[in-house]
Protein backbone atom coordinates (compact mmCIF):
# COMPACT_ATOMS: atom_id res chain seq x y z
CA UNK A 1 0.00 0.00 0.00
CA UNK A 2 1.17 3.56 -0.76
CA UNK A 3 0.04 7.08 0.25
CA UNK A 4 -0.58 9.74 -1.09
CA UNK A 5 -0.69 13.89 0.37
CA UNK A 6 -1.79 15.69 -2.50
CA UNK A 7 -1.77 19.74 -1.65
CA UNK A 8 -2.55 22.97 -2.96
CA UNK A 9 0.21 25.65 -3.49
CA UNK A 10 -0.60 28.03 -0.51
CA UNK A 11 -2.13 31.71 -1.91
CA UNK A 12 -0.08 33.51 -3.97
CA UNK A 13 1.07 37.26 -4.23
CA UNK A 14 -0.37 39.30 -7.34
CA UNK A 15 1.55 42.49 -5.77
CA UNK A 16 4.41 42.53 -8.48
CA UNK A 17 2.59 42.47 -11.81
CA UNK A 18 5.77 42.44 -13.54
CA UNK A 19 6.29 38.99 -12.51
CA UNK A 20 5.38 35.71 -14.76
CA UNK A 21 2.42 33.73 -13.10
CA UNK A 22 5.62 30.92 -12.64
CA UNK A 23 7.95 33.53 -10.28
CA UNK A 24 4.92 34.73 -8.24
CA UNK A 25 6.00 33.89 -4.49
CA UNK A 26 3.61 33.59 -1.40
CA UNK A 27 1.43 36.35 -0.14
CA UNK A 28 0.73 37.19 3.95
CA UNK A 29 -1.98 34.12 4.10
CA UNK A 30 -0.23 31.68 2.40
CA UNK A 31 3.39 32.25 4.25
CA UNK A 32 0.87 31.77 6.96
CA UNK A 33 -1.36 28.52 5.96
CA UNK A 34 1.46 26.61 4.34
CA UNK A 35 3.48 25.94 7.98
CA UNK A 36 0.13 25.57 9.33
CA UNK A 37 -0.53 22.47 7.42
CA UNK A 38 3.31 21.31 7.85
CA UNK A 39 1.98 21.43 11.58
CA UNK A 40 -0.87 19.27 11.00
CA UNK A 41 1.31 16.27 9.13
CA UNK A 42 3.87 16.56 12.18
CA UNK A 43 0.83 16.37 14.62
CA UNK A 44 -1.48 13.33 12.73
CA UNK A 45 2.00 11.82 12.23
CA UNK A 46 1.88 11.59 8.71
CA UNK A 47 5.34 13.38 7.55
CA UNK A 48 6.06 12.68 4.19
CA UNK A 49 9.14 10.16 3.14
CA UNK A 50 9.09 12.15 -0.41
CA UNK A 51 8.01 15.96 -1.70
CA UNK A 52 7.89 16.54 -5.04
CA UNK A 53 6.49 20.08 -6.01
CA UNK A 54 5.90 22.10 -9.00
CA UNK A 55 9.04 24.38 -10.05
CA UNK A 56 6.69 26.92 -9.54
CA UNK A 57 8.01 29.82 -6.74
CA UNK A 58 4.62 29.49 -5.03
CA UNK A 59 4.49 25.51 -4.99
CA UNK A 60 8.66 25.60 -4.02
CA UNK A 61 7.72 28.04 -1.15
CA UNK A 62 4.44 26.02 0.28
CA UNK A 63 6.94 22.71 -0.25
CA UNK A 64 9.71 24.15 2.19
CA UNK A 65 7.53 25.88 4.92
CA UNK A 66 5.21 22.26 5.06
CA UNK A 67 9.10 20.56 5.17
CA UNK A 68 10.32 22.83 7.73
CA UNK A 69 7.49 22.59 10.14
CA UNK A 70 6.63 18.82 9.80
CA UNK A 71 9.80 17.51 10.54
CA UNK A 72 10.94 16.69 6.40
CA UNK A 73 14.41 16.28 6.42
CA UNK A 74 14.95 14.91 3.12
CA UNK A 75 15.45 16.59 -0.62
CA UNK A 76 12.55 18.37 -2.42
CA UNK A 77 12.70 17.27 -6.10
CA UNK A 78 10.83 20.47 -8.10
CA UNK A 79 9.64 19.35 -11.38
CA UNK A 80 8.01 21.77 -14.56
CA UNK A 81 6.19 19.00 -15.44
CA UNK A 82 3.27 19.75 -12.40
CA UNK A 83 3.39 23.48 -13.51
CA UNK A 84 0.27 23.87 -14.15
CA UNK A 85 0.32 19.90 -14.78
CA UNK A 86 -3.23 17.53 -15.47
CA UNK A 87 -4.17 14.37 -13.98
CA UNK A 88 -1.44 12.30 -16.43
CA UNK A 89 1.28 14.81 -15.61
CA UNK A 90 0.68 13.87 -11.80
CA UNK A 91 1.15 9.79 -12.63
CA UNK A 92 3.93 10.18 -14.87
CA UNK A 93 5.98 12.01 -12.32
CA UNK A 94 4.92 9.62 -9.54
CA UNK A 95 5.45 6.51 -11.60
CA UNK A 96 9.07 7.64 -12.27
CA UNK A 97 9.51 7.40 -8.13
CA UNK A 98 11.59 4.42 -6.31
CA UNK A 99 9.45 1.84 -4.35
CA UNK A 100 11.69 2.86 -1.24
CA UNK A 101 8.88 5.99 -0.67
CA UNK A 102 5.62 5.19 0.71
CA UNK A 103 3.96 8.26 1.42
CA UNK A 104 4.54 10.90 -1.18
CA UNK A 105 3.25 14.68 -0.99
CA UNK A 106 2.97 16.12 -4.10
CA UNK A 107 2.36 19.97 -4.41
CA UNK A 108 0.43 21.36 -7.71
CA UNK A 109 -1.85 23.96 -9.32
CA UNK A 110 -5.66 24.43 -9.76
CA UNK A 111 -7.46 22.39 -11.87
CA UNK A 112 -5.26 20.02 -11.95
CA UNK A 113 -4.82 19.07 -8.52
CA UNK A 114 -8.86 18.98 -8.12
CA UNK A 115 -9.25 17.51 -11.10
CA UNK A 116 -6.49 14.31 -9.89
CA UNK A 117 -7.88 14.03 -6.48
CA UNK A 118 -11.34 13.75 -8.32
CA UNK A 119 -10.11 11.05 -10.69
CA UNK A 120 -7.99 8.90 -8.12
CA UNK A 121 -10.89 9.05 -6.02
CA UNK A 122 -14.52 9.32 -7.71
CA UNK A 123 -15.25 12.05 -5.43
CA UNK A 124 -14.97 15.83 -6.27
CA UNK A 125 -13.72 18.29 -3.30
CA UNK A 126 -12.84 21.87 -3.67
CA UNK A 127 -9.22 22.61 -3.18
CA UNK A 128 -8.35 25.95 -2.36
CA UNK A 129 -5.03 27.14 -1.74
CA UNK A 130 -3.17 24.64 0.84
CA UNK A 131 -5.58 22.41 1.10
CA UNK A 132 -4.27 19.10 1.36
CA UNK A 133 -5.61 15.56 0.68
CA UNK A 134 -4.65 12.50 2.24
CA UNK A 135 -5.39 9.47 -0.27
CA UNK A 136 -4.45 5.95 -0.06
CA UNK A 137 -3.76 3.80 -2.57
CA UNK A 138 -3.80 0.13 -3.29
CA UNK A 139 -0.45 -0.61 -4.80
CA UNK A 140 2.24 -2.36 -4.31
CA UNK A 141 4.93 0.46 -6.10
CA UNK A 142 4.59 3.72 -7.92
CA UNK A 143 5.25 2.28 -11.87
CA UNK A 144 2.31 -0.14 -11.06
CA UNK A 145 0.54 3.24 -10.44
CA UNK A 146 -1.75 4.73 -13.71
CA UNK A 147 -5.07 6.54 -14.73
CA UNK A 148 -6.83 3.49 -13.47
CA UNK A 149 -5.70 3.51 -9.94
CA UNK A 150 -8.46 3.90 -7.47
CA UNK A 151 -7.53 5.47 -4.01
CA UNK A 152 -9.60 5.58 -0.49
CA UNK A 153 -9.86 9.50 0.54
CA UNK A 154 -8.87 9.47 4.18
CA UNK A 155 -9.36 13.21 4.98
CA UNK A 156 -9.23 16.93 3.30
CA UNK A 157 -7.74 19.32 5.50
CA UNK A 158 -8.58 23.13 4.28
CA UNK A 159 -6.25 25.71 6.07
CA UNK A 160 -9.03 28.08 7.54
CA UNK A 161 -11.12 24.47 9.42
CA UNK A 162 -7.08 24.19 11.36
Amino acid sequence: MKQLLVLRHAKSSWKDSTLTDFNRPLNERGKRDAPRMGKLLSQLDLTPDLIITSAAVRAKLTAEAVADNCGYDGDILATPDLYMGMPEDYITVLNQIEDVYTRIMIVGHNPGIEDFVEDLTDQWHRMPTAALAYIKLDIKNWQAFDEESVGELLNIWLPKEI
